[in-house]
């Protein structure tokens, strides 16, 4: 049975659910407030995944209603959050960029960290924002000097969507770049809908889009990722620790804005990205104020 890890709720004060089927098929929510106060590093570290399991198998979890709920990422704030650039060949290609040979690796401040549906501020001077689909990989254990792919495969808990919102013009100006600039941005790193197990999934052949618009601008195949999620979480884990927790983005296929095929990201824009199995995501833009922190607006489970 393929399970769906989901926290619902107003932003900071979500609920950890699970979604699962019944025999009918039928998609029903059920609390996890029993097993854990939320998904994060230490419920996974725990075998969280696991007693969930038992515990829907036992009927021991409460069925609950998301009517009107606001869907949130589906891990708690990580300690983390690591990002791969470059890791598909198309991608690669438009952006002018010989194919790696070992992952391009930086990082974004975990504050980035949103909702899927939360309506999406752009910096008020920006006007080179783009959208970016990812495949994101979440933590479940302490991955540290790894020594064989299954070992880092032992080490994921699950998939996510993410989308790496991304100012161009912050990031690639001038002859060193400045990417922690272009992608440190407030809410620029929408998480979810769900945490799907890794167990439940390969995520080596999933199809994955960016739609704004009505628009396809995005449309592709993790299989063209050069470096695959065990290949990618060995090779960090011989450069820093990775804790249960924390998220990894693998890299964005070909079709960005940056591309020079299609316009940036503007204000009023809808931004809607998809993984196969995993779920999609639907952002409203907004033009955030300069002398205003930029909220989050809430959608409802619908």
């Amino acid at each position: 049975m393929t399970l769906k890890f989901a926290r619902l709720g107003t932003a900071g004060n979500e609920q950890p659910a699970v979604i699962a089927q019944d025999a009918d098929g039928t998609e029903k929510y059920f609390s996890l407030t029993a097993l854990t106060n939320d998904i994060d590093g230490g419920f996974l570290a725990s075998d969280g995944i696991a007693r969930t399991r038992e515990a829907l198998d036992k009927g021991e979890l409460p069925e609950i209603s998301a009517v009107g709920l606001r869907v949130g990422a589906p891990v708690a704030r990580p300690g983390a959050v690591v990002a791969i650039g470059l890791n598909y060949t198309a991608h690669a290609a438009e952006s002018g960029a010989t194919p790696p040979e070992v992952p391009v690796v930086f990082l974004k401040p975990s504050n980035t960290i949103v909702g899927p549906f939360d309506a999406a501020p752009i910096p008020p001077s920006s006007e080179k924002y783009d959208y970016e689909v990812e495949l994101a990989i979440v933590i479940g254990r302490e991955a540290s000097y790894l020594s064989s792919l299954e070992e880092a495969e032992d080490c994921i808990a699950g998939y996510a969507v993410a989308n790496d919102l991304s100012e161009r013009e912050y990031q690639i100006p001038g002859a060193a770049g400045q990417w922690t600039k272009g992608k440190s941005l407030p809410a620029s790193t929408p998480l979810g809908p769900w945490l799907v197990p890794a167990s439940d999934i390969d995520p080596d052949n999933l199809h994955l889009q960016t739609v704004v618009n009505g628009e396809s601008r995005q449309d592709s195949s993790t299989s063209d990722m050069i470096f695959d999620p065990a290949t990618i979480v060995h090779h960090l884990s011989q450069y820093m620790v990775l804790e249960p927790g924390d998220v990894i983005i693998t890299g964005t296929p070909e079709g960005v804005a940056m591309s020079g095929r299609f316009p940036f990201i503007q204000p009023g824009d809808v931004v809607e990205v998809e993984i196969e199995g995993l779920g999609s995501q639907r952002q409203e833009y907004f033009r955030a104020t300069a002398r205003s922190t930029p909220g989050v607006r809430l959608h409802p489970v619908s």
